[in-house]
């Protein structure tokens, strides 16, 4: 039986689970209930959040302030009750013992007791854990409505970024490092959707997720490879409480590109059978600056869908979630008419000519042409069962990319690149409790991978298969005032890419080969030679937090991580069309291996807080990309099928590896006072050193690409939890941004340019208009992103070296960011639980 269909019949084995659990030994059941009051005034709070996050159950407090949650395990678990405007409580419950807990809450913006669950054998406070670790909740996703994806959402937070390719494409950066190095989870599954390409987001739908965990540095000791730089975890909504049946449905509208983003969503919970669905459309025109006028070629549509089943009782949790994400994605490539610098389109594979793009087609909502279709089918379950003394958590997961991009204007149903990528993860791991309190979790995770080429005419990579497996132990303890976490890890991965030849005979078109004696047929070329890689390595982490106080802490980790190489490194050969990029590899290449330190401090006072991150990451055969450059120094460019043309659609790149360091930090400043107004500050540094193989770099090649120079933030926000008369939770912000010009930049080849810095305004307000019994009826958040329309390139936008080969002296090369936008967000939640009490 092949390793995929092992994985396959585990996950219908625990997505059936639940129609057997009863032959489980529990633990027994239990309840918990209480009562949550307003800390100053003891009056009773209405809707505030009881969550259990190991067990996936929770409740929301009525109209009284009472809670009440059933189908509890007897064991002991971390509590999280958080409310808008309020400060969350983070507390461990001894279920064995304890049914009534009551709570005051009181009013702070400052989420300093905020709990996760990524990167943790269990429920953990950030402040606690030595690793960077960073939070954001559904309120704050709803306050940055004018994101255009969920990777946008957060590349404003300290040590965070972006590489964009217009507004629905970006690709998250974690303290320099991105692309294979970062892992994206959803739900605690990683996704898998061709990470090495430019032009190659998330697919996600963010109209789906409730959360949002971030680890800031190596977390290969958990997820395995790819987790060199950190984790990114999406994850969804929890299920509502017993008994209920709640939904929602919004709109967002934005002024820029006239971002149109509908949603409904719908959740059901009864006596533990939960279910769920989201359903998204969205859909964007070309966005505008003042100094590109709307730019060509960066609209898309968007449409997603995911369901949920599940069930939740006393001998743990078993929830199968499917989703498909479905994306027109224009495809830009900044090509100008060369008198008036309007932008101009293809209309012929030849390319001889290109006609200026009319003003009817820029302001249009219609896909050219030219476009990418992603298509993402996801299957996943999460499961935790109670099994002896501790847990046994089972997350197995399913994915299918299609990823077609269309780039014949001739043609315009025969794809350019048309890659299928199967996925099969898996991770199982056993959570103890063990002696003494040591907190202990033993696992093994990894993927099984095929990709397959379709039919095309480019092809950057090979069909290929991969295999990895890791195995790893984490073990956390606390004595007294002091934390200590520490763990071990040793990955393997196998990858092997199949040879290739291609057919050249027809102009323009060419296709695989799949004949007899390839290398006696005319007009057949070799594309790929057969690849055979096994890449191991071990990791590991110890990290310790000293609480000095409830107020004040330390916290240092050091970590080793590992990082296998990825196909497109060891194989590429071939024009990735929505990149404007011929990938060239190198398979000689050695795993990556880091070892990073973190230091942080933790400060919180009566009217401040302070948060400091330091960090020090020093890299082994770090692997880059670095433009080829011809006889005389200048890009090279060539046509789809690698021959040179000055005037070709592409530039060459190549990927290169040598030791690097990567270091810096992130501060925050909060001053706050009084409780409903703050002001917040923060400053994200890091640097990027490429160290070579030994010897002095010259200053073309000192620095490592892709690396935010410094950014400051600051926001001044007030906010009103009780507001007046009908109107609740109501804030306003204006917050001001600051982007040192990039002169670190890797120029060596013409890879990077110089970037001058910026200054950029942005503002909110909003709140929720609520009825008689202070149930939201409406929520309205509004939001203004550069409000100056300051025209400026970031140093983190591919499109900023979107241009003609050649541009007139004078002139500014390539595409600007997106000028001013509003964005206006409404939501409409709705109750249909039977019996409607009167929350």
């Amino acid at each position: 039986m092949t390793v995929k269909k092992i994985i396959f019949f585990l996950l219908i084995a625990c997505a059936f689970h639940p129609l057997f659990a009863d032959d489980m030994a529990s633990r027994g059941k239990t309840f918990l209930q209480g009562t949550i009051t307003d800390k100053t005034s003891g009056t009773p709070l209405i809707g505030v959040n009881v969550y259990f996050p190991d067990l996936k159950i929770g409740g929301i407090t009525d109209a009284n302030g009472k809670y009440h949650i059933n189908n509890l395990p007897k064991t002991t678990a971390m509590i999280a009750v958080s409310y808008v405007g309020y400060q969350t409580i983070a507390k461990k419950i001894d279920l064995n013992t304890t049914q009534t807990a009551n709570f005051t809450m009181g009013q702070s913006a400052d989420e300093m007791n905020e709990v996760v669950v990524t990167g943790v054998s269990k429920a953990t406070e950030i402040k606690r854990d030595p690793v960077p670790l960073i939070a954001v909740n559904k309120v704050y996703i709803n306050e940055h409505s004018t994101s255009g994806n969920v990777i946008d959402e957060i590349a404003n937070l300290p040590g965070v970024s972006a590489v964009t390719t217009g507004p629905n494409i970006s690709k998250p950066y974690i303290h320099g490092l991105g692309y294979n190095s970062v892992i994206t989870l959803e739900d605690g599954i990683r996704q898998e959707g061709q990470q090495w390409g430019d032009e190659h987001g998330i697919e996600v739908d963010q109209n789906s997720i409730d959360r949002i965990e971030i680890i800031k540095g190596p977390a290969s000791l958990i997820y395995g490879s790819d987790a060199l730089g950190g984790v990114i975890n999406l994850i969804t909504a929890p299920p509502v409480p017993d008994g209920k049946i709640l939904g929602s449905v919004t709109g967002v509208y934005g002024t820029n590109n006239g971002l149109i983003n509908g949603s409904f969503k719908l959740q059901g919970n009864h006596n533990g059978l939960v279910w769920g669905t989201v359903l998204s459309d969205k859909e964007a025109k070309n966005y505008q600056n003042r100094h590109d006028g709307r730019v060509y070629a960066t609209g898309f549509k968007e449409k997603d869908a995911r369901a949920m089943i599940g069930i939740n009782k006393s001998w743990g949790y078993s929830y199968l979630n499917a989703s498909l994400f479905d994306d027109l994605q224009d495809i830009p490539d900044g090509s100008r008419d060369s008198l008036t610098r309007q932008f101009t389109y293809q209309i012929t594979d030849a390319d001889t000519y290109r006609p200026i793009v009319p003003a009817s087609v820029l302001n249009s909502y219609a896909i050219p042409t030219l476009h990418q279709h992603v298509q993402f089918y996801r299957i996943y379950d999460n499961s935790n069962f109670n099994v002896g003394t501790g847990n046994l958590i089972v997350n197995l997961g399913y994915q299918y990319d299609h990823r077609r991009e269309y780039t014949h204007p001739q043609a315009p149903t025969v794809p350019g690149l048309n890659l299928e990528l199967t996925t099969y993860t898996y991770d199982i791991k056993y959570d103890v409790t063990m002696a003494n309190g040591y907190e202990t979790t033993f696992g093994v995770n990894g993927m099984y991978q095929n990709n397959t080429l379709g039919t095309c005419t480019d092809f950057p990579i090979p069909a290929y298969h991969q295999f990895d497996i890791g195995g790893f132990f984490v073990a956390k303890k606390s004595f007294g005032k002091l934390d200590i976490s520490l763990g071990a890890r040793y990955d393997s991965r196998s990858i092997n890419g199949q040879a290739a030849y291609i057919d050249t005979t027809v102009e323009y078109f060419p296709t695989l080969y799949k004949g007899a004696n390839p290398t006696g047929t005319p007009n057949i070329v070799q594309q790929f030679s057969p690849l055979h890689k096994t890449f191991s390595g071990a990791t590991g982490s110890f990290g310790a937090t000293y609480n000095f106080s409830h107020a004040f802490l330390l916290k240092g980790n050091i970590a080793r991580g590992f990082r296998a190489p990825s196909i497109s490194e060891l194989s590429a050969n071939g024009a990735d069309p929505g990149s404007q990029i011929y990938h060239v590899g190198n398979n000689s290449f050695k795993p990556e291996f880091s070892l990073q330190t973190d230091f942080g401090i933790d400060l919180t006072l009566p009217y401040v807080s302070l948060n400091v991150d330091l960090f020090d990451n020093n890299i082994q055969n770090y692997i880059y990309q670095e433009q080829i450059v011809d006889a005389n120094g200048n890009p090279e460019r060539v046509n789809p099928n690698g021959s040179l043309n000055p005037n070709g659609q592409y530039s060459r790149f190549t990927y290169v590896q040598n030791k690097a360091r990567i270091d810096g930090g992130d501060f925050s400043l909060d001053i706050f006072p009084v409780s409903w107004l703050h002001f917040q500050n923060s400053l994200s540094l890091t640097y990027g050193t490429n160290l070579g193989n030994g010897g002095n770099e010259p200053d073309s090649l000192k620095y490592l690409p892709f690396i935010l120079p410094l950014h400051t933030h600051s926001e001044l926000r007030a906010t009103s939890v009780k507001g007046w008369n009908n109107f609740r939770n109501l804030y306003a912000f204006v917050g001001f941004d600051h982007f040192n010009p990039q002169n670190r930049y890797f120029s060596a080849y013409g890879t990077e340019t110089y970037t001058a810095g910026y200054n950029l305004i942005s503002a909110g307000i909003g709140g929720n208009i609520v009825n008689k019994a202070g149930i939201p009826v409406v929520k309205i958040f509004l939001e203004g992103t550069n409000l100056a329309n300051v025209n400026y390139q970031s140093n983190m936008s591919r499109l900023k070296y979107f241009d003609n080969p050649v541009v007139p002296k004078g002139v500014q090369p390539g595409i600007f960011n997106m000028g001013r936008d509003v964005s206006l967000k409404v939501i409409i939640p709705f109750d249909l639980s039977p019996h409607k009490s009167h929350i």
